[in-house]
């Protein structure tokens, strides 16, 4: 995949981590895909044997959030949660999450801003880790194929108009 919707993961300075994407949505849709309870359960599951089985969303500041994702075959979960810090509506969100079976190296910080052009929106999302050797972890882990894939099945929902 090339062009305006590639996921491009890069690392920046020594903890952190920059992924841009674009969406051919206005971003205020693009931004509720991303808030909204009923609408983050139908994309945000990567691979498609991690199904997600809990979706809570207390979206406003010092709200929390909590996602377990649950692996359709072996019956495990993976979940993670976080703290919303910031919130600007629909152009920026600031939190933090952290997985129940920490293998980050504790609390990540996440800043997503949108930013529309002509009804396009590109997503720029900065993750700040605890450490270098963390950071440098979550690059060699896969996440880019499993954050394409929930990408990927975002975009014909964002397409279709299902979410408003």
């Amino acid at each position: 995949m090339s062009g305006f919707k590639e996921l491009r993961i890069a690392p920046r300075g020594v903890r952190e981590i920059v992924i841009t994407r674009g969406f051919e949505a206005p971003r205020d849709l693009v931004f509720d895909a991303m808030t909204r309870p009923e609408f983050v359960k139908q994309w945000l599951w990567g691979p498609d044997e991690w199904r997600m089985a809990v979706c809570e969303i207390d979206f406003r500041v010092g709200g929390r959030f909590r996602w377990v994702w649950r692996h359709s075959e072996r019956g495990t979960d993976m979940g993670m949660g976080g703290t919303y810090l910031e919130i600007e509506r629909p152009a920026r969100i600031v939190h933090t999450e952290l997985f129940d079976e920490d293998w980050t190296g504790g609390e990540v910080r996440i800043e997503t801003v949108l930013n529309e052009v002509g009804g396009r929106t590109t997503m720029t999302m900065t993750l700040l880790y605890a450490t270098t050797e963390a950071r440098d972890a979550v690059l060699q882990s896969g996440m880019a194929d499993g954050m394409q894939q929930s990408y990927s099945r975002l975009d014909p929902l964002l397409a279709s108009g299902g979410l408003r």
